[in-house]
């Protein structure tokens, strides 16, 4: 059977700050894909959650990538959802809605997007992540560890279907006239793949494939907010969806790359860089609006219809990555505004800084 994995993002209120949605917007928003696309057939299923702020939508259909009907449900969900914020008077109803009219595909209008079509094998395990208060390019590293470096996936000399590697496409996200990508093959071109990855601002992971097989293992969104909105309206906070098993690495070989808690863009006004924490399901955001947060969440899908979700950072090990991470995030935080502790100034240009350089730039003079 041939399926589309659909998973839509968006942060459309919350409590507090940038805390959680209230249970009343959630409650909204499940309802309104039951009734308007599962009952009437759009969907086969469907699983809704959140992480910090943001409620993410996982769809299963027959619709394939990019298909008007089923991002318009979800737009129409998420519109459904900022009214309930409104009436509630949480904070940043309906932020990443950057359209005032559905125009056939959400992409280009602030909810994040990662989709996949494929034929379903007789078992399809795979794994929906959903990051908060950071960037695309979050995923970089922790694909690139877990498709291409056999120290954290041990199936590329051990799983023959592994052997011919992967091929990565890439995208240059700061290109903004249409997607600008470029397919690199792991291992023959591994040091391109590192020289673009290095740079999670820029050039970040869309798909990857099997060589061998040519079948889709990974969909991470791409979405840069600050390019839609020509001004800073909150992180991009992505999702990924990755196929594990057989043809691809294991549910352990990708999850291995997260144990890291790698420094990325995020916390407090998107502006600062910190350490990537794995979370439980439906976890909140705390400390200076962040750490960043990634959660994860397994399923196999059948037919098109999901298993219920199993929490993959729900366990002990993760506990104490967890403290770890807090404190890298703590030791980075003392050093404030200072140095790497903050982004460079190109990834703050969106924001209130530049009208105080402007101001600051009059101000200067060349001595004599």
């Amino acid at each position: 059977m041939r399926i589309t994995l659909s998973v839509i993002k968006a942060d459309i209120g919350s409590i507090g700050g940038h805390i959680k949605p209230s249970q009343a917007l959630i409650a909204r928003v499940k309802e309104f894909v039951e009734e308007e696309g599962k009952k009437k057939g759009l969907i086969e299923d469907f699983y809704v959650s959140h992480t910090g702020d943001d409620i993410a939508i996982l769809m299963s259909h027959k619709r394939g990538e990019g298909n008007a009907d089923v991002h318009k449900l979800a737009w129409d969900a998420f519109r459904a959802g900022t009214e309930v914020a409104k009436a509630q008077g949480l904070y940043g109803a309906g932020q990443d809605l950057l359209k005032d009219a559905f125009s056939g595909n959400v992409k280009g209008m602030g909810p994040a997007v990662a989709e996949m079509e494929f034929e379903e094998r007789p078992n399809e395990p795979f794994l929906f992540f959903a990051a908060d208060k950071t960037e695309p390019g979050a995923f970089n590293l922790p694909l690139y560890l877990a498709f291409a470096d056999p120290m954290y996936c041990a199936g590329l000399i051990l799983s023959p279907s592994m052997a011919q590697g992967f091929k990565f496409t890439i995208m240059d996200v700061n290109y903004t006239e249409g997607d600008r990508i470029i397919e690199l093959n792991a291992p023959e071109e591994l040091y391109d793949i590192a020289a673009l990855l290095r740079d999670n601002e820029r050039f970040v992971v869309e798909k990857i494939h099997s060589r061998r097989t040519g079948e889709i293992a990974v969909s991470a969104s791409t979405t840069r907010l600050h390019n839609i909105a020509g001004k800073y309206v909150g992180k991009d906070d992505p999702v990924m969806l990755v196929r594990v098993q057989g043809d691809f690495p294991a549910t352990g070989e990708v999850l291995s790359a997260f144990s890291i808690g790698h420094y990325v863009a995020g916390f407090m006004r998107g502006s600062h860089n910190g350490p990537l924490m794995p979370v439980k399901l439906n976890s909140t955001t705390s400390f200076f609006d962040g750490p960043p947060v990634i959660s994860c969440a397994a399923f196999c899908v059948h037919n098109g219809k999901l298993t219920e979700a199993v929490d993959c950072f729900d366990h002990p090990f993760w506990d104490y990555i967890r403290m770890r991470v807090a404190e890298k995030a703590l030791e980075i935080r003392r050093q404030g505004f200072s140095g790497p502790a903050m982004l460079h100034y190109s990834e703050l240009e969106y924001g209130g800084i530049v009208e105080k350089m402007k101001k600051l730039e009059e101000r200067f003079r060349v001595r004599s």
